[in-house]
């Protein structure tokens, strides 16, 4: 999970460890693989939308370099490359970065995984990306400021930044934290700290202060059936664009 110059360790740790699980869609990241088709889907529309193209025709993002930072183990990178999209995963996990490479080399997907965080990557003055996305990652930062920066630094003028993380509300606490750790027992006890989730907000501001605006968000809505869509309601989980 990559974070900031401050990112926090443990939450590095936490993820490494479930490194060998992340691909299993009923073991630990059952979540995420329930999902990515929702959050993948809003961010794909946008970025065809400001190609001029069908989000639903063959590969709407070909020839767009789009960065994932904290991709962990791929889930959304490989879907973006399977979008078309020319991927580079960046991510401080080196464990869960070997098994990305491992299944996106099994899948057929050239994807680019990169160790380190945001400020790592800039130190290389690399070309900057056509989109930059940060999904469920800044509720696990230190410093959310600092980590906008760096993603504004990452991305072409202009171009969309995409965050999705969770609404610091009592209901997001009783669904994200208790219900989905304690009670339901979807995530692992601890993958979560309430008082790090991020209010829109306050994540508005933080991406104004780095230059960026929002442009669109969406709430991400778990439905009975274990699905997830996308919706008005952003009390739990959010999904934002800034430009």
């Amino acid at each position: 999970m990559a974070g900031t110059g401050s990112a926090i360790g443990t939450e590095i740790a936490k993820f490494d460890r479930l490194a060998a699980q992340w691909w299993d869609p009923k073991g630990p990241m059952a979540p995420l693989h329930a999902m990515n088709p929702a959050r993948i889907g809003w961010i794909v529309t946008r970025l065809a939308g400001l190609l001029g193209r069908d989000p639903a025709g063959t590969a709407p993002l070909a020839g767009l370099r789009v960065l994932d930072v904290g991709c962990g183990a791929g889930l959304a990178s490989e879907a973006l490359a399977r979008a078309g999209a020319s991927v580079t995963g960046l991510d401080a996990a080196a464990a869960a970065l070997g098994v990305a490479r491992a299944h996106a080399a099994a899948a057929g997907l050239a994807i680019d995984y990169r160790e380190g965080m945001p400020e790592t990557l800039l130190a290389t003055a690399v070309d900057r990306f056509d989109a930059v996305v940060a999904l469920e990652v800044i509720e696990h930062v230190a410093d959310r400021e600092a980590f906008c920066r760096h993603l504004a630094a990452l991305v072409a003028p202009g171009g969309p930044v995409f965050l999705s993380t969770l609404n610091r509300t009592p209901r997001s606490y009783l669904m994200a934290k208790l219900g989905a750790e304690y009670l339901l027992r979807l995530l692992p006890v601890g993958t979560h700290e309430w008082r790090m989730f991020v209010r829109p907000a306050e994540l508005g501001a933080e991406l104004r202060a780095a230059g960026l605006r929002v442009a669109d968000i969406t709430g991400l809505l778990r439905e009975p059936n274990g699905g997830w869509r996308c919706g008005r309601d952003v009390g739990v989980n959010y999904l934002v664009m800034a430009r």
